[in-house]
């Protein structure tokens, strides 16, 4: 058996691994990079395997970074099924062609601004349609059933706690007259989230491969849902809008529930609630319809109380680009949800770029925030950035509440780890970035005496019974930093391209003279390209 880590390793994005099994090779996951310019790059590689020889891909959950590139992989000759629970496939039904819709857009910019400077042309990743054509390749699968997947490969799909429908996957693997287990986590949620259910406990498995999103750190000790409410004072106080960069999936449904219960406490004043997300208006119906996977309080509530969770007097659904709008005319505070959750793309941007500007306004992140993300260089203190091209000043409130993760920490990771009644023989730690994910395997080492590894981006492990070896990469890495200097010099090498377009205009207009700002450009052209390929 050999097991190869195609993503989240080293980083917490692009989830990927390839288990091979004989002849038989199974994807758990199929994610989208995303982050810097760096990691995006990622989507672009070709896979390291032949997608047509995948059997069958098993999707923990709907989030992006796990199931978006999925549509490349059926594209590119992968006609297997795809396995996930119920409610993952009807979330990929919305997420998968809103990613599709993202991969149009950012080709279509490209194209526009790449034209006139002869750069070639860019085709989308997927295109909607591409998006909508793999979702006839899901099978569904319940909770807790066994599914056999070929002659002695058998897997479980078992609740993960982290967004309705998520799941961690059991594997068990019989060769040569044994059985070996395979757990692979998912991404763990934080027990005791309202509406979803806690993690399941796993009492026996060979090999784990556990997300350390969290591995070195802890939640906020602060009850999270008073910091919400201090943050909506607070901003109201000013005159303000507060601002919340939100994961449409899961995040958008946890803050609907806490401010539901702000609202009916008196905690914070009655002001407009607006979700400007079509993705996340969607995905909160798709909750609304599934209250078989809430748990027990969220469902009480539901059918004892006759109140649901969700729904609120204060909330408005903008789902059309007008009403949007619209909300930046508002002339009292409000609370505005959208995406994205890094604040990367999305509405979400046009909120930032009304209100970034006003000391009196505020910006909340309630989720992780990527390396290289606009998220993570708000939170790291940047004093301008740069939106749809207009540079503006941070003068508003920055807030960062992690309290309301979907992510377990390390304590609660440990947790989980401790309710193993036998000890694997190994753990592999991945979804972390360096800081998170060392730390976590040493402290497991200590705890446990488990042997730990933290595998990097094409590492693989050959597998025998309860032996195994690391195999390093094969696959040409590039360091982030490198790629980051790459793109850095490829973008100037691209403006200098369009200024001497601009400039040999200015040249024909003056009778042919050579300006010296035409020779500097050339220079620095030459400079940048020789760089380039000296990386």
């Amino acid at each position: 058996m050999r097991l190869t880590f195609l993503g989240a390793a080293g980083m917490v994005t692009g989830s990927s691994y390839l288990l091979e099994i004989g002849s038989k090779k199974f994807l758990i996951d199929c994610g989208l990079f995303q982050g810097s310019k760096a990691i995006v790059a990622l989507n672009r590689r070709p896979f390291s395997y032949n997608p047509a020889d995948i059997d069958g891909v098993l999707l923990t959950h709907a989030h992006i970074d796990h199931s978006g590139l999925i549509p490349r992989l059926c594209k590119s000759g992968f006609k297997g099924p795809v396995y996930a629970t119920k409610v993952t496939t009807e979330l990929c039904s919305i997420m998968l062609p809103d990613s599709g819709h993202i991969q149009e857009f950012e080709a279509e910019i490209a194209n526009r601004k790449g034209q006139r400077a002869g750069r070639k042309t860019v085709e989308p990743l997927y295109t909607v349609d591409e998006a909508y054509a793999c979702l006839q390749q899901f099978s569904p699968v319940a909770y807790d059933a066994k599914l056999e997947l070929a002659d002695g490969i058998t897997v479980a799909f078992r609740d993960a706690g982290h967004i309705l429908g998520s799941s961690m996957v059991e594997i068990w693997i019989t060769e040569n007259g044994g059985t070996v287990k395979f757990l692979f986590s998912g991404d763990l949620g934080q027990p005791d989230q309202p509406i979803i259910k806690d993690p399941t406990m796993i009492a026996q498995a060979d090999y784990i491969v556990v997300e350390s999103t969290y591995g070195a750190r802890q939640h906020e000790q602060e009850d999270p849902v008073e910091l919400l409410a201090t943050y909506v004072n607070d901003t109201v106080a000013r005159g303000g809008n507060l601002i919340i960069p939100s994961f449409a999936v899961g995040r958008t449904q946890t803050l609907l529930y806490h401010l539901n219960m702000l609202f009916k406490g008196g905690l914070i004043p009655d002001i407009p609630v607006i979700i400007d997300s079509p993705l996340a208006i969607s995905a909160t119906d798709i909750f609304l319809k599934n209250s078989q996977e809430y748990d027990r309080e969220a469902y009480d509530m539901l059918y004892k109380d006759n109140q649901h969770p969700l729904q609120l007097p204060q909330l408005t659904y903008t789902k059309t680009a007008d009403e949007s709008k619209a909300i930046n005319k508002l002339d009292r505070p409000a609370i505005i949800i959208s995406a994205s959750g890094m604040a990367d793309a999305g509405r979400v941007l046009h909120h930032l770029k009304h209100n970034l500007w006003r000391p009196e306004s505020a910006v909340l992140f309630v989720g992780y925030q990527a390396q290289g993300s606009m998220g993570r260089r708000l939170l790291e203190g940047i004093k301008k950035v740069k939106i749809m091209g207009e540079e503006i000043s941070v003068k508003a409130k920055i807030y960062n509440l992690d309290g309301f993760s979907a992510h377990a920490d390390q304590d609660q990771l440990m947790t989980w780890l401790g309710k193993f009644e036998s000890k694997p023989a190994s753990i592999f730690i991945v979804h972390g970035e360096e800081e998170m994910a060392e730390p976590f395997a040493q402290l497991i080492d200590e705890k446990f005496g488990i042997a730990t590894y933290v595998p990097q981006y094409g590492d693989s492990v050959l597998i025998t019974g309860r032996d195994w070896k690391i195999e390093p990469s094969a696959i040409e890495a590039v360091e982030p930093a490198v790629q980051q200097l790459r793109d850095y010099l490829a973008e100037m090498e691209r403006e200098y391209a369009e200024l001497r377009l601009k400039l040999e205009d200015a040249v024909a207009i003056n009778a042919g003279k050579l300006p010296d700002a035409l020779r500097r450009a050339d220079k620095i052209r030459t400079f940048t390209r020789k760089t380039l390929k000296d990386l």
